[in-house]
């Protein structure tokens, strides 16, 4: 595409919409105006792409979370167009980049599971399969984090703004109706279109609004009481307005499952229309059309809602649905955390679809039934059921009705066999299987780290690294090249400047990129660590206080950024901890030299993809057994910074391909730690490891203030004494202070080595093949959805006539 045909479509966009010519337009109305004709650009592969698959089987990805982060440039960047744009804005007065910081990030997610969705649907597109994600459209995201007296802050993220997002098509003519016991929604689909990479295959993700049935009571309004007459509507409007609402309360808890059941409804009705419109009422056949992969337990109602939809809507009996419905859908688990397992409490149910819990109920009868005939004891059948202790447990229902149920890296996958879902596996191995998660590389380094791209593409001689990462393997060799070395710490220094430059800008906090980027950039959960992370820079705060002297010691940039669940009272404490911390060490000119703390407010995609080119060390160091995967190591490793962690997750399987000489491992492994908690008392650690005991009671002794909140008193009683429910410190976090230090501080010291360092980021770089998301779609595609990218000369013939047609 030449300037011209850019210019002419902008300008007739430009006048329809603004009334002016593009030289007039400010930075804001031309993103809108750029980005609506990339739009229109892309409709005919995009339209191409949908009759190509249209009689294919195809897999329906169902998520609660897409965190797609900006569309544009990533849309640039696939269509290979980012250039021509760059130079035709130019010519009209315009920075390329300044104006792509007028999009929001898209509030449609909030961590690695919303992020994981985002990847797996452009390696989707890139590898022409045809993959559906489904969602819902929240308006105001989880929430805009602001840090206040060090306190996070929720303000509703209106990412959706007056003007609309260009990149969101509505198609109001396939709206269904969703019937709660109480309510009646519409459910009105709006797609977002996700670029393959190097092809003219586009795929979709189906965002769902919901809409009242009933705009308002116009015999309310008349009668002058307007409150009343909108109630029905803002009800509604609730279910799209926030990702995760706060369910600490009965009411909270009603709307999220209102919600589940809202896009998991509307995503079935859609792919049940498709399926008649196109092969018939023959409901045998639909799941040779149709896999419906649920990616953790929040869609997990779609498995009696299809019941329904086939039974009570489609004229199938229970035992033609049950076939159906056990041959369609396929489970993902994320977790190991028993509060993120999703268990209902049955009364909601019977408030919200009691029709849905006959279904579920009618289900768990016959799992019983189904294990009491191979005299499985009452007790474990119990224990095993889709419903007891007065709830639904939707991860066992998922267990029981999938007929494929995946971990996210290899330790956690045999973790679900052997310790959480043991029983089920013990009845159906078959359907256990480990998909080790990914990510695109086309965001997380040709993207957001150009510099690096662009040497590992004059090293490779093309980019077709891009869709093969595992290509970049064949360099390892090349780290005995001290030039090349010299070139990598170059271009990471370049970043870090960056980075600097923004962090000041955006925080008013003065780094030097001379020091180590050690980085933590995840959800905050107590998990996840963070605490610990945190009493370590304090430990070494009080170090370098007491010695008087920096003899030795490697000046660091401790970074972070997280959000917590509005409702987790610790998580923000931990939160508060940390910028606590930040204030004490930036303020005392004695340390500044050596060491400073930056809390990153409001982290999302956009703020990631500036720091991981930028990081040196890459923080992962969640409880040993109790992290599933991970993302954000694969993205640290491919941008060449270095992992610091525990022996869990993918962490384990980076130490594969790597070796442990080119990571900082520290703590116990998954196989000794059972046994180290079953006799763990934190009171010893407190007492004898060097320096702890100071650093806990800072939280208590003045040295630092929760604003008299309680939350310190908080974290310091978990430490220690832990609660009724609960011993103390059931994340050892005191239990790995010492390893924990010990290794961090032999990481920092390793940095000193310039060339070694960098040899080990190179080895780390080109070694991140496994965890493309290339790879993992791939295996879901061929192990578990079996689908395929359609007809070559197919696709090709239906552009073309749609391009003729334009």
């Amino acid at each position: 595409m030449d300037n011209k045909i850019l210019s002419e479509r902008m300008q007739i966009l430009s006048q329809a919409n603004y009334g002016k010519d593009l030289p007039s337009l400010t930075e804001r109305e031309f993103w809108q105006i750029l980005s609506r004709t990339i739009m229109s650009l892309l409709a005919p592969k995009w339209e191409a792409t949908r009759y190509a698959n249209i009689d294919q089987r195809q897999a329906h990805y169902f998520s609660a979370e897409f965190l797609v982060g900006r569309s544009l440039l990533n849309n640039l960047i696939n269509l290979n167009l980012y250039d021509t744009v760059r130079d035709f804005a130019a010519d009209q007065g315009y920075d390329l980049m300044d104006i792509m910081e007028h999009e929001s990030d898209p509030g449609l997610g909030n961590g690695g599971l919303g992020r994981l969705s985002a990847c797996f649907l452009d390696s989707s597109a890139t590898l022409g399969l045809p993959v559906t994600g489904y969602g819902i459209l929240y308006h105001y995201g989880l929430f805009r984090q602001a840090i206040e007296n060090g306190l996070q802050k929720e303000y509703p993220d209106n990412w959706i703004d007056n003007d609309g997002y260009p990149f969101l098509v509505p198609r109001r003519e396939e709206k269904v109706l969703i019937h709660y016991e109480d309510l009646k929604v519409y459910a009105v689909p709006y797609d977002l279109p996700v670029t393959g990479f190097g092809t003219d295959n586009i795929n979709t993700i189906r965002l769902w609004d919901a809409e009242p049935a009933q705009e308002f009571d116009f015999n309310l309004f008349n009668s002058q009481r307007f409150d009343d007459a909108v109630i029905e509507r803002n009800r509604v409007k609730d279910i799209c307005r926030v990702l995760y609402p706060n369910d600490s309360s009965y009411d909270g808890k009603v709307l999220r499952l209102r919600q589940q059941y809202f896009f998991v409804s509307a995503s079935l009705q859609y792919v049940l229309d498709s399926f008649k419109r196109i092969h018939g009422n023959d409901f045998s056949q639909f799941p040779n059309f149709n896999c419906i992969q649920l990616n953790d337990t929040h869609p997990v109602l779609a498995i009696p809602e299809l019941m329904r939809l086939l039974i009570d809507e489609n004229r199938q009996s229970w035992d033609e649905a049950w076939e159906i419905v056990r041959k369609t859908f396929a489970f993902t688990n994320h977790t190991m955390m028993e509060e993120a397992l999703e268990k209902w409490d049955i009364n909601i149910f019977q408030f919200l679809f009691p029709r849905i819990l006959n279904i579920i109920k009618e289900i768990d009868q016959r799992f019983e039934e189904e294990l009491i005939e191979k005299n499985l004891p009452e007790d474990l059948i119990q224990s095993m059921s889709p419903i007891h202790d007065g709830k639904v447990h939707m991860a066992l229902l998922a267990c029981y009705s999938c007929y494929s149920v995946n971990g996210v890296a290899a330790i956690h996958s045999n973790l679900l066999k052997n310790v959480l879902f043991k029983d089920f596996y013990k009845q159906w191995p078959g359907k256990f299987n480990n998909k080790t998660n990914g990510v695109t590389p086309r965001r997380w380094l040709l993207a957001c780290n150009p510099l690096l791209a662009e040497l590992l593409t004059a090293k490779m001689g093309s980019q077709d690294w891009v869709t093969d990462l595992n290509q970049l393997k064949s360099l390892t060799s090349e780290k005995n090249d001290p030039k090349l070395i010299r070139n990598l710490l170059e271009i990471k220094s370049q970043n870090k400047e960056k980075l600097v430059n923004f962090i000041k800008e955006y925080e008013g906090i003065e780094l030097d990129s001379s020091f180590v980027f050690d980085v933590q950039i995840k959800r905050l959960h107590e998990y996840k660590r963070q605490l610990l992370n945190g009493l370590f820079i304090l430990d070494q705060y009080f170090t370098l206080k007491d010695k008087g002297s920096s003899n030795g010691i490697t000046p660091v940039a401790y970074i972070f950024g997280a959000k917590a669940a509005p409702g987790y009272f610790r998580a923000k404490g931990i939160i508060k901890f940390l910028t606590e911390l930040a204030a004490l060490i930036n303020d005392d000119s004695d340390v500044n030299d050596y060491m400073r703390v930056v809390y990153l407010h409001n982290y999302n995609v956009t703020l990631a993809e500036r720091i991981f080119p930028a990081a040196d060390i890459s923080e992962q160091i969640s409880t040993v057994g109790m992290e599933a995967s991970w993302t954000g190591n694969m993205k640290f490793m491919m941008n060449g910074a270095l992992t610091l962690g525990t022996f869990d997750g993918a962490n384990l399987e980076i130490v594969d391909q790597v070796g442990e000489e080119n990571c900082f491992m520290f703590g116990p492994k998954i196989d000794d730690f059972p046994a180290t908690m079953s006799y763990y008392n934190s009171q010893w650690q407190y007492q004898n490891v060097q320096g702890l005991k100071r650093v806990v009671d800072a939280l208590i002794d003045g040295t630092i203030s929760d604003n008299r909140t309680g939350m310190f008193q908080d974290i310091y009683d978990s430490l220690l004494t832990g609660s009724q429910w609960q011993a103390g410190d059931p994340f050892y976090v005191l239990g790995d202070f010492e390893s924990y230090r010990k290794t961090r501080n032999y990481a920092h010291q390793s940095y000193q080595d310039q060339m070694r360092w960098g040899q080990k980021c190179w080895i780390n770089i080109v070694n991140s093949g496994r965890f493309s998301s290339d790879r993992t779609v791939s295996e879901y595609a061929q192990e578990i959805w079996r689908v395929r990218a359609p007809d070559v000369y197919l696709f090709d013939t239906l552009l073309s006539v749609w391009q003729n047609a334009l």
